[in-house]
């Protein structure tokens, strides 16, 4: 018999009997059960819990006097829901949650209370833990390293040993729970170079420091974008960098999981934008989501009628021949979704800064030949398609044609109009969308019913 044992992998799904449960036991204010539910789950299933309760049982919920929510719960829940909860709650339980996380996440905490509410609450921390909290939250902008680091670091002298070191942080309480690297600072608290936590563990206790650091470090301003921090990261395969003030001093830093967050939360934010979507959450209600779809909507039905008024400018050819009526939308739809191709692909290049100066027209000159290229293609397949619909050689000649102009200038458009928008600091992802979409269709409706004057005669 085999002593080999089948591991069954499981991924967290929330059920609708897991909510009607809640729910239920919030509605009987059966707090231990409420609280033993919640505790039993890893703190992220337990903040997908949270964020699929209903809103009316979530106000109930935290309502509930002995209610129990753990700080790494608190952190994993989405920044709409976690504003919400956190102006709920009262302000001893999250003065209580800042104080138990590190100073990263307790930034976090703070940043989206009410400015009641943050009061309150830096009244019950510690006066250290307030004064940090503060500088941090006025010296640097909402979206800067800074507001990512921890404040809690290991730093040592570089003459001192190996043993020291060890005993040093054998002793001393205010150190981070987990870190891999130890900073090498001068009296001025500048970092001179860093030595990984193992390597301390595997030389005698006689060797100095500065003997074992590595120079050579990667260090990140406070006041540099944390999309720029997740790019040195993801370019160098860092693990952990210190974070260091205008005067070079040591003031924090900055780990891998809080760069997968930045980076998840910036993929997201991306891809939303080229849907003209922003900072929506499953919490949101429909009136909140509406207010914030209906500007970029507005902005479509204007495009929209840019593009009705040119099909306008053609309507006595359309009338002749009504054909051209049921083909349009054809030679429109597949410039719209070759452009929207190149403008991914450009949007992710320009966000991860592959896309530079040397190699701008080499890309421009690529994605108008895969444009042309599958123009061709597909002008040959809607060729044939419109010949054996309609017996008619002249349209399926214009609109072989009009598809090699309309997917060329698509895949034209799709790179070149983002690479503008970036260059007046206009954000591509937010704005790229409308502005393709309008050239492919107006490309692609004056190339298709201006050439059928000119191929059907008429």
């Amino acid at each position: 018999m085999s002593n080999e044992q089948t591991i069954e992998k499981k991924t967290f799904e929330v059920t609708k009997e897991l909510i009607d449960n809640l729910v239920s036991l919030i509605n009987e204010k059966r707090v231990v059960e409420i609280n033993n539910t919640l505790h039993a789950l890893h703190p992220s299933d337990a903040a997908e819990v949270l964020s699929n309760l209903p809103e009316k049982a979530r106000f109930n919920l935290l309502l509930l006097e002995a209610l129990d929510l753990r700080p790494d719960t608190v952190k994993e829940l989405n920044n709409t829901l976690q504003k919400d909860i956190l102006n709920q709650l009262p302000s001893d339980n999250v003065a209580e949650i800042v104080n138990q996380l590190e100073s990263d996440d307790a930034l976090q905490i703070v940043s989206n209370l009410d400015e009641e509410k943050k009061i309150d609450v830096y009244e019950k921390i510690p006066l250290q833990d307030k004064k940090l909290l503060e500088e941090v939250l006025k010296a640097y902008p909402e979206d800067s390293a800074a507001r990512i680091m921890q404040t809690e670091y290991c730093s040592v002298s570089p003459e001192w040993t190996v043993g020291e070191t060890i005993d040093y942080l054998r002793e001393t309480d205010d150190l981070p729970k987990e870190f891999l690297q130890i900073f090498i600072v001068d009296d001025k608290k500048r970092p001179l170079g860093s030595v990984p936590s193992s390597r301390v563990l595997r030389n005698p206790r006689s060797t100095k420091m500065k003997d074992i650091m590595d120079e050579t470090q990667m260090l990140i301003y406070g006041d540099w974008d944390k999309e720029q921090v997740g790019y040195l990261f993801e370019q160098y395969n860092l693990i952990s960098a210190g974070v260091v003030d205008k005067n070079n001093k040591l003031i924090g830093m900055i780990t891998a999981d809080d760069i997968l967050t930045v980076l998840k939360e910036e993929a997201e934010e991306d891809a939303l934008k080229l849907a003209g979507v922003q900072d929506e959450a499953i919490t949101d209600n429909a009136v909140k989501i509406t207010k914030k779809r209906f500007v970029w909507l507005l902005i479509n039905l204007f495009t929209a009628v840019i593009a009705s008024y040119v099909i306008g400018l053609f309507d006595g050819n359309i009338q002749k021949v009504v054909s051209l009526a049921v083909l349009m939308p054809i030679v429109a739809s597949m410039g719209g979704n070759a452009a929207t191709q190149t403008l991914t692909v450009t949007v992710r290049l320009i966000a991860t800064k592959e896309l530079t100066a040397e190699n701008l027209f080499k890309i421009i000159g690529k994605e108008f030949s895969v444009g042309f290229l599958n123009g061709i293609l597909f002008s040959l397949i809607s060729g044939l398609f419109v010949y054996f619909w309609f017996y008619e050689i002249k349209l399926s000649i214009l609109i072989a044609v009009s598809m090699v102009i309309n997917m060329a200038c698509a895949g034209l458009s799709g790179i070149a109009i983002p690479v503008v928008l970036d260059k007046f600091k206009i954000d591509p992802a937010i704005a790229s969308t409308v502005f393709v979409t309008t050239v492919t269709d107006v490309v692609g409706f004056v190339s298709f019913l201006g050439l059928a004057g000119i191929i059907l005669g008429i």
